[in-house]
């Protein structure tokens, strides 16, 4: 994501640790959860607005409030003010959380609960393009191509032009005809959502999720730039960065087909297709030596999908053991082997959205969009993990932060093997 471009870019602007820098995280994705929790106040209290308004209105208003953050970035920079920045953060922060809210549970109801998370997955891997494509252009236009700009202008042109799509895309969805999902007769304020045990712990684990991602996708461009691990300028880290959103993207796309119910073996043929045409297009953008190494994360990708059956909480129990592995590869070495086990995390990041979400959502009916606005709360993971990351890093280092998004795959290991079981109920509320 284009965060952790800026997040160099603002620290090295306004002089600031590795704390403050990731005060950027912080203002973003805390208005995740502030903005589900005016949301959950307003079900609680008056029932379900999307449920009311439908899933189009919600997502059409969360892209406008999107693209008056990103046009804020244009003030932000004028005044050279780092608040500022944050301020504008927040607004968007708050647009892409109507958008989850609304979004995430639509996709999933579209079909039969068995494949909503590989619609789900199939869905967040378009999304994925453009966090895989956002590094690798935001960091060519802000530190080679305005790189001489005064002050922070630098970020103008790029915010400008994410304000000018997110309004496209809501007037080409508002006239696009969609199914439209609600159900008026179930309409009721209340906690319900919160009766389900599957839902309770799925909280948790998206707020584990986002956390541990983003903590190390924000500090993936100082890890990278360290002496002992790769030496790497900001621009060219900046490219790496997107190998780690690109896995998502690659990940999802596996995850779409390995949790549909296509056959086995047109299953397996799609899925080794994808990684090959992966392996090709990095070896002829990067070189094959690079498309070699990134080959053999490919390969261990397709084996934990084997391992995973098809199911989304093995699959999700599976892709967390890998990650806990690669972390602790990454905090015992140097080199080449850690900066690529850091990379690959991003393979096995990438169904870990998708399936937590279903999962958790499972069974819950007409209190599904109040389930998804709590799950849509949690993603102020990616608010605190990254700052107590930060906090690791200015005591102790870059490379010993990364024990800050191990604890986070613990937890992960934990809901895929056991907590998103719906066997009972948490209340009676």
């Amino acid at each position: 994501m284009l965060n952790d471009i800026l997040i160099p870019y603002l620290k090295g602007a306004f002089e600031l640790n590795h704390t403050k820098a990731m005060l950027v995280q912080f203002a973003f994705f805390t208005a995740y959860f502030v903005g589900s929790l005016v949301y959950f106040i307003i079900s609680f209290t008056k029932g379900d607005p999307i449920n009311k308004m439908g899933y189009k209105k919600g997502i059409i208003i969360g892209l406008i409030i999107s693209a008056t953050g990103a046009l804020l970035f244009y003030p932000a920079a004028q005044f050279h003010m780092y608040g500022f920045f944050l301020s504008a953060l927040f607004v968007m922060g708050l647009g892409f959380t109507l958008l989850q809210i609304a979004a995430n549970p639509y996709v999933a109801i579209l079909g039969p609960e068995r494949s909503a998370s590989s619609r789900l997955n199939l869905a967040q891997g378009f999304n994925s393009l453009g966090t895989t494509i956002g590094p690798v252009i935001g960091g060519y236009l802000i530190f080679t191509f305005f790189k001489n700009s005064e002050g922070s202008d630098a970020v103008k042109i790029p915010y400008l032009v994410f304000s000018a799509v997110f309004l496209l895309m809501a007037v080409y969805i508002f006239l696009t005809p969609l199914p439209r999902f609600t159900q008026p007769e179930e309409e009721k304020a209340g906690f319900g959502a919160l009766k389900y045990r599957q839902l309770v712990f799925g909280m948790a684990a998206i707020f584990m999720y986002v956390g541990g991602e983003v903590s190390i996708g924000s500090m993936m461009i100082s890890y990278l730039g360290l002496p002992e691990i790769g030496g790497l300028s900001e621009l060219d880290a900046s490219k790496f960065v997107a190998f780690y959103w690109g896995g998502q993207m690659i990940g999802r796309f596996l995850g779409a087909v390995s949790l549909s119910d296509i056959k086995k073996p047109l299953k397996y043929l799609y899925m080794i297709s994808i990684a090959a045409v992966s392996f090709l297009v990095i070896g002829f953008t990067n070189g094959f030596d690079t498309a070699l190494i990134y080959g053999v994360l490919l390969i261990l990708n397709l084996i934990a999908f084997a391992i995973g059956k098809s199911l989304p909480h093995r699959t999700l129990f599976v892709f967390a053991l890998v990650n806990l592995g690669l972390l602790s590869v990454a905090l015992t070495n140097t080199g080449a082997i850690a900066m690529w086990s850091v990379i690959g995390i991003g393979l096995f990041n990438s169904i870990m959205w998708s399936n937590i979400f279903t999962l958790a959502i499972a069974g819950l009916g007409k209190h599904t969009s109040q389930g998804s606005s709590l799950l849509v709360m949690m993603i102020l993971g990616g608010a605190v993990l990254p700052v107590i990351m930060g906090a690791i890093a200015d005591g102790a280092g870059v490379h010993f932060s990364l024990i800050v998004p191990f604890f986070s795959y613990l937890y992960l290991a934990f809901y895929g093997a056991n907590g998103y079981k719906p066997y009972r109920k948490v209340s009676n509320i």
